[in-house]
């Protein structure tokens, strides 16, 4: 290795985490504010849409280290849109796992944890149950196992699907980002 790619790695691994900090923090107060005023089946609603939030962009990260750039070539060539997006997720693909399996991934489990803990309140006090009850505990392990389970089991589907169908999630992603940049008039991707 490199003494260059070791500075741009490092660089990059320091912007990475700022950015983690920055999302975390946001995600956390947002989480927070909204399951404080909702009902419980609300706030398990939530709770899921976090998760799975969670197991889609795994599964994105890791369609972007499985897929092959060649296809993608072939679509350039005829200029079908995303594709030129697709052959830069694929050729960034270590980046781009990062932040989809780590920022958005790591922070939907730990804020999907968090917000199970607001929701087991929530519902240990409906029924009038005090914190540390047998009550909440039972609610405890149940949610926080079956949250376990739904991360786990969908990241593992999600693994799955994304080394088996790499190439149509990328091109997906692709689309997303072409329709992105063109509609708002933003650079996601850059060379």
């Amino acid at each position: 290795m490199d003494k260059k790619q070791l500075q741009k790695s490092i660089k990059f691994s320091l912007s990475i985490a700022v950015i983690t900090f920055v999302l975390a923090a946001i995600f956390s107060v947002v989480s927070s504010s909204i399951l404080s005023g909702v009902s419980s089946i609300i706030g398990l609603t939530i709770v899921l849409i976090i998760v799975f939030t969670g197991v889609f962009f795994d599964m994105l990260g890791i369609a972007a280290t499985a897929a092959d750039e060649v296809p993608f070539h072939a679509m350039a060539a005829e200029r079908v849109s995303g594709s030129k997006q697709a052959i830069l997720v694929v050729r960034n693909a270590d980046r781009f796992a990062s932040f989809c399996n780590d920022v958005i991934g790591d922070i939907s489990g730990i804020i999907s944890g968090t917000a199970s803990a607001i929701v087991i309140l929530q519902i240990a006090n409906n029924f009038g149950y005090s914190e540390g009850s047998t009550f909440q505990l039972t609610i405890n392990v149940i949610l926080t196992s079956l949250v376990a389970a739904l991360t786990v089991g969908g990241k593992a589907l999600g693994k799955f699907l994304a080394i088996n169908s790499s190439t149509k999630i990328i091109f997906f992603v692709g689309k997303i980002i072409a329709f992105s940049e063109e509609k708002f008039k933003i650079k996601i991707l850059s060379k």
